[in-house]
């Protein structure tokens, strides 16, 4: 049978699509610990939404009284109902004219120009999605470490400052708050790693503290652990901190030298609230930190293995509790987390777009041909108060 465009459609769907979300969910350490769900999302005017009540408060209506004494006032439970707005994720891949007229002369160099796009795509929303669960919903991919007015933008001293920054990312910088522009669209064109600096198509003024993101995405990316496991005062999914304190993690933000003490600390003020770490995430520089203590310390440091196959090192606390290292998590932090306490709500998973039956539609005026997965989704948290941070930890 001679292969069409029906026949690319139905590979497309059928092959490529679920590809995509069984290895996405088998490759990425933090997006495979946490929960996905579909549970609770509506559609509703003007947009899509995932709502949930949480339990903040305790019956204050216990007392005890004398013969006869008139009996406290009655209480109640303090709920309330969290509703979050998902987030609309995209993905896009062109392929031209000339690319598909090979379905029909030369079937497998198609296929496997096809290949390339769709793992490649794969790979890249991969990558990406598991740096947005370490931010904080603005989008940061990197922060200018001095000023300058040309083509160079400096963001720090080291690989790890510009970890997120890819070739021909078309990127915005803006002022830290996100309210002035000092250049949009700019694409990156040559990567420092050594040296933490990139450059950029045109030369822009910058300021030290300013904000790279990609192109459009600030302030539109989900919730990541930065935003979810924190003191702040800033209200998070229509809930205020100041109001209901309950809605706080814990931070120890003493920083410097890691030790057991301080590991043991956090564990104990999380138990106090109610809760115990399942896992602690952290960067390679403070895994090595956490190495070089256990070896000090003339403790085992071989590697455990732990629910889900993950191999790392253990930190006892009543129980073993993993140490698990993630390329991606933001450097000089120790996350301790209770991971049941967190969902990826999503309407459903990673999908082409296909309302008119076919994933390939035709680009206008171009001789060309266009395919877009989507994702509807928001990273949540249920209970802050059980899950903690230690953050500037010096690297090993």
């Amino acid at each position: 049978m001679v292969a069409n465009l029906s026949t690319v459609n139905a590979i497309s769907k059928e092959i490529y699509g679920p590809r995509i979300v069984d290895q996405m969910e088998q490759d990425t350490v933090l997006t495979k610990r946490m929960e996905k769900t579909s549970r609770g999302t509506t559609s509703e005017v003007g947009g899509k939404y995932v709502t949930f009540p949480l339990k903040v408060r305790r019956n204050a209506g216990i007392g005890y009284r004398d013969e006869y004494e008139t009996l406290q006032r009655p209480g109640q439970q303090g709920w309330v109902n969290v509703r979050v707005p998902l987030k609309y994720g995209y993905g896009r891949i062109l392929l031209t004219g000339q690319i598909f007229d090979l379905v029909s002369t030369n079937y497998q160099a198609f296929a496997d120009a096809m290949t390339e796009e769709m793992s490649g795509l794969k790979d890249d929303i991969q990558k990406d999605t598991n740096r947005i669960l370490w931010g904080n919903g603005l989008g940061v991919v990197a922060t200018v470490d001095s000023g300058s007015s040309s083509t160079t933008v400096t963001a720090g001293s080291e690989y790890e400052d510009v970890k997120h920054v890819e070739m021909g990312m078309k990127i915005d910088i803006l002022s830290s708050d996100g309210t002035s522009t000092r250049g949009t669209d700019l694409e990156v064109v040559d990567i420092d790693e050594g040296s933490g600096a990139f450059e950029i198509d045109s030369a822009t003024t910058v300021s030290a503290g300013d904000i790279i993101v990609r192109t459009g995405n600030f302030d539109k990316e989900p919730q990541g652990m930065t935003s979810l496991v924190s003191d702040s005062d800033d209200t998070l999914f229509n809930l205020d901190p100041t109001t209901e304190p309950k809605w706080r993690s814990t931070v120890d933000d003493s920083g410097g030298a890691l030790s057991e003490s301080k590991m043991i600390k956090m564990c104990d003020v999380l138990k106090q609230k109610g809760g115990k770490p399942s896992a602690i995430f952290t960067d390679l520089g403070t895994r090595r930190a956490y190495f070089n203590l256990l070896t000090t310390q003339r403790r085992f440091t071989g590697t455990q293995e732990f629910d889900g196959g993950f191999k790392g090192l253990a930190f006892a606390y009543d129980t073993d509790i993993p140490v698990i290292v993630d390329v991606d998590a933001p450097a000089g932090k120790m996350w301790f987390i209770k991971e049941d306490t967190f969902k990826i709500y999503r309407s459903s998973p990673w999908a082409w777009e296909d309302r008119d039956g076919s994933v390939w539609k035709w680009v206008n005026d171009k001789d060309a041909w266009e395919a877009l997965m989507k994702q509807y989704w928001e990273f949540a948290i249920e209970r802050r108060n059980v899950n903690g941070v230690m953050t500037d930890i010096t690297a090993g």
